[in-house]
């Protein structure tokens, strides 16, 4: 017998939790749960996931007795490319947020082979105990029409150039003229209509029939890479976690070809060999020690550091007391649902988008993403890796686990700012032995390799000494920027991010 009372989901949007809980209500487990969420994502999160954008889940399945990892992230485009495409249909865009830019890339030659839909199927498939239509229907009754919330208003403004590109995004998100904002009726009928023939069994239209087709006749026209070879040729992957020593706990995450979880794995690493801290939380010392901890991170990555045998070989030579004594002399468009079931089955997913591409593929109301238009995914270079390759991801849905018990259920959305956001609610969870929602709640700060991104809260001593020692850049609010951390300590406890209008629900 279980020795838990409720199944909890938290998630990036109140609606994907409600989608997650009316399965789990419906008996569902964990897993029915996630691929309910994940539709739901797509259409109520349509700024930061897509069913043609790339994800991770990492599982702990009770009846299996094992974690695993399903990679269903992009695969690099151009297998069977009829003719090379010397000029891609490909263009930067500039995104505003309060505190900072970032730059992305966007148009038919930033499509990545899509993995999303494809790993959502797949993993009711191997685990879930619902009918796909029962599992699908919430998300189904979402896209006819649901009210805009109004950080999903934000997140769509912030990437409108992106959202209205082609035809196909004016339909959908300009309403008589004027651009969708906080309370509009979002409607996707195209989606809706998809999402009812994956339900009766057809999902593999978008790789194998008719929609594939249809892609790969808009990218050789439109200066595209993707082909039906590579959509046709798609697996999802199923993978070893990575895990890491933290402490008395273990905290399994994302592998190879993955590069967010080794670095997380990196950090915990180098916070363990540091010791346990003397200090509280929001101390001057707490902000210098962060600071250090993510420029030898940093640094190391830039060295070459990307995967668990760089780790491995890490922890067992010279090379970790040197970089803990570097913190010691300093003191340096993604979405997330976790969900843990009452039978103790627990699922972290990550999804992403990316930004969009701008292009939707005909007639699914399904935005393709732009992963080959993201720079911290591509460090030799846009389009330099060869054809039918994972892409490497900065996305790390994670499990701590003490004792063979999984304590936490835990992930983010954030693009660069993923592992940072992750460590800095592990940190405060196991070393200041604070809550999850206060170690959520809590203001961040973030090294993007020349200034240090923080979020306000910290005393004016603290913000003070660390200006004294590195570049600053304050932001005036907690932003999405910064992350969104969603997580559950199963039968106990959920907590989202407000940074990005998350929301938890409990299943008695």
């Amino acid at each position: 017998m279980s020795k838990y009372t409720k199944s909890i989901v938290a998630s990036g949007h109140p609606l994907v939790s409600e989608a997650a809980g009316s399965v789990l209500k419906e008996g569902g487990n964990a897993f029915d749960a996630v691929v309910a969420a994940g539709f739901a994502s797509s259409v109520v999160e349509p700024a930061l996931n897509s069913l043609g954008g790339g994800g991770l889940l990492l599982g702990h399945s009770v009846a299996k007795g094992q974690n695993f990892l399903f990679d269903f992230f992009v695969d690099t485009p151009g297998l069977g490319l009829k003719k090379s495409v010397d000029e891609p249909h490909f263009f930067p865009v500039t995104v505003q947020f309060s505190g900072s830019t970032q730059d992305f890339n966007v148009g038919l030659g930033s499509v990545a082979v899509p993995g999303t839909l494809k790993g959502l199927l797949h993993t009711h498939d191997r685990l879930g105990i619902m009918g796909l239509a029962d599992v699908l229907a919430p998300a189904i009754e979402l896209a006819k029409g649901h009210v805009t919330n109004e950080k999903q208003a934000y997140f769509l403004q912030l990437l409108r150039p992106i959202m209205t590109l082609l035809p196909e995004g004016n339909a959908i998100y300009n309403i008589c003229g004027e651009y969708l904002k906080k309370g509009d009726l979002l409607v996707n009928s195209g989606l809706s209509s998809f999402m009812e023939m994956v339900a009766a069994g057809d999902g593999e239209a978008f790789y194998h029939g008719e929609i594939a087709r249809r892609v790969s006749e808009d990218m050789e026209v439109g200066g595209g890479l993707l082909t039906y070879q590579d959509l046709s040729s798609y697996e999802v992957k199923e993978r070893k976690p990575l895990s890491v020593g933290f402490r008395d706990h273990k905290l399994f995450t994302s592998p190879a070809p993955s590069l967010g979880g080794a670095l997380i794995g990196l950090s915990l690493t180098l916070q363990s060999l540091y010791g346990r801290p003397d200090y509280e939380f929001g101390e001057k010392e707490y902000l210098l020690h962060t600071t250090a901890l993510m420029q030898e991170v940093e640094k190391l990555r830039g060295s070459g550091f990307s995967n668990e045998e760089d780790l491995k070989a890490f922890f067992n030579t010279t090379q970790g007391e040197q970089s803990v004594e570097n913190i010691r002399v300093f003191s340096r468009g993604t979405t997330h649902v976790s969900i843990a079931d009452k039978a103790g089955n627990c699922a972290s997913m990550t999804c992403s988008n990316g930004e969009g591409s701008g292009y939707f593929a005909p007639g699914t109301g399904v935005m393709l993403n732009n992963m080959m238009g993201e720079d911290d995914l591509h460090p030799e270079g846009f389009h330099s890796s060869p054809p039918g390759q994972r892409v490497g991801s900065m996305m790390s849905p994670s499990l701590l686990i003490k004792d063979d018990d999984v304590k936490l259920v835990i992930g983010s959305g954030g693009s660069k700012r993923i592992r940072t956001a992750v460590t800095q609610v592990l940190y405060q969870v196991v070393d200041f032995k604070r809550s999850i929602q206060a170690a959520i709640d809590a203001p961040r700060l973030h090294w993007d390799g020349e200034v240090v991104q923080l979020e306000p809260g910290f005393t004016k001593a603290s913000v003070e000494t660390l200006a004294s020692r590195v570049k600053l850049n304050e932001w005036e609010s907690k932003g999405v920027y910064f992350g969104g951390v969603h997580a559950v300590i199963p039968g106990v406890e959920g907590a989202a991010d407000a940074r990005r209008g998350g929301g938890v629900i409990d299943v008695e």
